[in-house]
């Protein structure tokens, strides 16, 4: 395909009236798609109904440790989960607690805690005139809301192919106290797909941050979400280097079963040095005394352990693996040499990430909503919702069905087609 700033203006022109009468076409169809978020579609949700099935009242419902888990009892989660979810992001039960449903809430509540209440009995951040926080960009907009929230100043930190850009990270880590953590989605990252290098966790681990309170926030949420069999990205564990770097404590690491068992049912955990999780059951010991143990032991149950939770998500790679390979593929035939987009191919997660022209991504969110196809809003994957280059869109292909997907993204290009096209003309 010829490049199209490689075209003349009447050849462009063409092109555009050709695309809008294509889209007029389409828009007329009163179509209502959705790939706005990386929601499981219903098949995948199909895929643990059994779970259900696991309990029933003439059970007893007892852990290995005796408890009953219908009862109080047992903070840090009953051992069998503990262990479920040590294995499924490689750390021993003793470094683990579990939590509700969502990994999101414990990442929240971290915060939270360290806003009122300091870090392992450092100043409470409320109480200090800055506080700030890496953002590597584009990222994970939930993770941005929340330090928004708490009115943390966030700074933002450009991904590479190995993750972000470990210069700048450990040179403001070491110069700005005020400087108390950075977002982390290390393993296929939202919305890129980028696993971070053996290098990159290891320079991680041997950061000198300048406040004794900094952490790094290492939302492992897709440690296990594979898409195929032999093309798997391998993570390296940044608990046990923190510990090989003299620096136990450097990390909180977050994970749940919310896209493997049920997004609104699942079961949460954070895994850290003995020091750090001290300091949590501390404050969890007021917030509850214990977490859904009838909903720990449900999952135990259903999935017996790591090899059953693998071949589980083996499951959900066959569901998802057509959605991204069809999007890709549409990218490629629609796309490929035009020079005027570029876009990841993950080994897994949930998220493809398209990059634009400059200045163009929210007009083609725009261009798409109106051809009844909703996205992510252009921006949020930069804290404030604001992208400096107006580039970045997050395709989520998990929540359509195939044939939806297929004609969501063809209308995806069709938009990012116009849209292009009319910058040019501009530059012209």
């Amino acid at each position: 395909m010829t490049p199209y700033r490689e075209l003349s203006k009447e050849q462009l022109q063409a092109m555009k009236a050709d695309l809008e009468q294509q889209f007029e076409e389409v828009k007329a169809k009163g179509l209502n798609l959705d790939m706005s978020r990386g929601k499981p579609s219903k098949q995948q949700l199909e895929l643990a109904m059994d779970m259900l099935e696991e309990l029933k009242s003439t059970d007893k419902l007892k852990s290995e440790a005796g408890v009953d888990c219908r009862n109080y009892g047992l903070l840090d989660g009953i051992p069998e989960a503990r262990r479920l979810l040590g294995e499924m992001t490689e750390v021993t039960p003793d470094n683990i607690v579990i939590f509700g449903n969502s990994s999101l809430n414990v990442m929240f509540d971290t915060i939270s805690r360290s806003m009122t209440h300091g870090v392992c009995g450092s100043t409470p951040w409320c109480k200090l005139d800055k506080v700030k926080f890496l953002c590597p960009v584009p990222g994970y907009d939930r993770h941005f809301r929340i330090t928004e929230y708490f009115g943390i100043e966030m700074i933002n930190v450009p991904m590479t192919a190995e993750g972000p850009d470990m210069d700048m990270v450990e040179e403001l880590v070491s110069s700005d106290p005020a400087i108390k953590g950075i977002w982390c989605v290390p393993k296929y990252s939202n919305p890129q797909g980028i696993t971070y290098s053996a290098e990159t966790v290891k320079r991680f681990a041997r950061l000198k941050p300048a406040a004794e309170d900094f952490r790094i926030y290492w939302d492992n949420a897709y440690c296990i979400h594979h898409l195929y069999d032999d093309k798997q990205d391998f993570l390296l564990e940044i608990l046990d280097e923190c510990e090989k770097a003299g620096n136990p404590d450097l990390a909180y690491k977050f994970v749940s079963t919310s896209k493997v068992s049920f997004p609104g049912s699942g079961i949460a955990a954070v895994a850290a040095s003995t020091r750090n999780l001290d300091d949590v059951r501390k404050h969890m010991a007021v917030q509850t005394i214990g977490h859904d143990k009838i909903n720990q032991l449900r999952h135990v149950r259903f999935f017996g352990g790591i090899v059953g939770m693998h071949k589980h998500m083996k499951k959900h790679a066959d569901i998802l693996r057509p959605k991204f390979e069809m999007v890709e593929h549409t990218l490629e035939k629609e796309l490929g040499g035009a020079e005027i987009g570029t876009w990841t191919k993950p080994n897994g997660g949930y998220f493809i990430s398209f990059d634009a022209l400059d200045g163009c991504a929210k007009k083609i969110v725009a261009k798409a909503a109106q051809a009844g196809v909703k996205m992510t809003e252009a921006g949020a994957t930069y804290p404030y919702g604001i992208d400096p280059h107006d580039s970045n869109i997050r395709i989520a292909p998990s929540f359509p069905t195939v044939e939806e997907l297929k004609t969501a993204t063809e209308i995806f290009v069709l938009s990012v087609k116009l849209v292009s096209i009319e910058k040019l003309l501009q530059e012209n």
